[in-house]
């Protein structure tokens, strides 16, 4: 047994537990419907006189047409910051006085609006987040700041090479698809979205049977179905149809991006098309990844490339699984000099992955990892309202938490050998490398 093993043998063996306790426990959550639509979902935690509400709406980026990406982002960004009967200043003013919080987001998949209040506080939150989701304002002057704000922001990005790199990839990878895109649009975009398209968007999407409800704290499922009957009992469903990506990811290829920059440390990105969040191989990819670059210091590259080379501080894969096929993704920083043979140890080590797939000591300890650590994804509030609204967008089932383990431990090294071959193919990815060329020694 190698020393990574004996080290967390311990720290498993009491994820293992806390998790078989929570099995035992309630169920993780309760769920029901609305009359318009409106999904409710709650996960009863009376243990503290908190309660964290999100409204979850199923529309993100990925519908928004490229000439105007970030509209999405912008107009869920806008909600808290103006309605018909309150000023950006006077919501800020409600919320902060009770000691909580108000906060709007989106992302490629989703859109959502969440409120963090005390107990007591519930029902002055609930209207609030109500009167904020129903009719918020888009006053011109608040748009504006938001994007300057915005445009402040994407400048800032692009001096982080790191960032560059990731959004290169993406672009590289995606071509026209909207995951090829950054949520929050670029400069040129956000010039082309007008108020107009704001208000169609908000009133397209933004309908109950198109949202989901999640609540998690103290609260119950009856008291926030009064809630949702007192301060929403107007919102009237909408017609959307099914979800369908603006355009198609293009074909998967070979291909190289170099970006010279006087650097001292080399940016590499490297990876591929992956699967969709319901695909079934999610979970053998799962263990994979976890042996291959997503397990920290007990990871292949990690122990590669770090320990046995000390090529980079850190180095990691990622499986980024969507509605739609995401990127599955290899990324480290090394010094310039350095940057060609940990390209070539990263590809080494997915082709052996590949070819000879990952021992039985090296499954059993990432599949503990996972089952184990499974807990700890839901230790507050806002992990547990997280999970919930992630299981309904992507269909997994109110009784995912109690499944989970089982599907993990079933997967068998056969399983890893095969999603490995169907998927990583380390002669045919998009890399991203941004460097000083005159230091890299680059060989393509």
């Amino acid at each position: 047994m190698n020393r990574h093993v004996r080290k967390t043998g311990l720290v498993l063996l009491l994820l293992g537990l806390l998790h078989h306790s929570l099995a035992e426990a309630a169920p993780f959550g309760r769920r029901a419907e609305m009359e318009n639509g409106l999904t409710l979902l709650v996960a009863e935690r009376p243990t503290l006189p908190m309660v964290t509400v999100q409204v979850l709406l199923k529309t993100g980026s990925v519908l928004e047409p490229k000439e105007k990406s970030g509209l999405a982002h912008l107009t869920a960004a806008l909600l808290p910051l103006g309605t018909v009967s309150r000023t950006a200043p006077e919501i800020n003013e409600a919320i902060e006085f009770v000691g909580g919080g108000l906060n709007a987001d989106a992302s490629w998949d989703s859109s959502s609006l969440s409120l963090t209040v005390l107990k007591k506080d519930l029902d002055m939150g609930m209207a609030l987040l109500a009167d904020v989701l129903l009719h918020p304002a888009f006053r011109e002057a608040e748009i504006a700041r938001k994007v300057r704000e915005l445009k402040g922001r994407i400048r800032q990005k692009q001096e982080d090479p790191g960032t560059v790199a990731r959004e290169t990839f993406a672009a590289t990878l995606f071509g026209d698809h909207p995951y090829s895109r950054p949520v929050e649009g670029t400069e040129g975009s956000l010039d082309r979205i007008t108020r107009q398209d704001l208000v169609d968007f908000h009133r397209r999407y933004y309908v109950p049977n198109n949202s989901i409800m999640v609540a998690g704290g103290d609260v119950t499922l009856e008291e926030l179905r009064g809630y949702v009957q007192k301060y929403l009992k107007a919102w009237a469903r909408g017609s959307v149809g099914p979800v369908k990506a603006a355009s198609d990811a293009p074909p998967r290829r070979r291909q190289v991006v170099k970006i010279d920059r006087g650097v001292t440390q080399a940016n590499i990105v490297w990876g591929d098309i992956g699967i969709e969040r319901k695909n079934p191989d999610y979970y053998a990819l799962s263990v994979m990844n976890q042996i291959l670059g997503g397990g920290g210091l007990t990871s292949r590259l990690m122990r590669s490339i770090r320990e046995k080379q000390g090529w980079a501080y850190d180095v990691h894969s990622a499986l980024g699984a969507r509605r739609f096929p995401g990127p599955f993704l290899v990324a480290l920083q090394t010094k310039n000099e350095t940057a060609s043979p940990a390209i070539e140890e990263v590809l080494k080590q997915i082709r052996e992955i590949r070819n000879t797939g990952v021992t039985a000591e090296e499954l059993e300890e990432a599949k503990g990892f996972l089952t184990g650590s499974f807990p700890l994804r839901f230790d507050t509030n806002q992990d547990v309202v997280g999970l919930l609204a992630g299981m309904e967008l992507y269909g997994l089932g109110m009784d995912y938490p109690e499944r989970y383990p089982a599907i993990i431990k079933a997967v068998t090294r056969d399983d890893v050998l095969r999603v490995a071959r169907k998927y990583l193919h380390p002669d045919r990815g998009v890399l991203v490398v941004i460097a000083d060329p005159a230091k890299a020694k680059l060989p393509f």
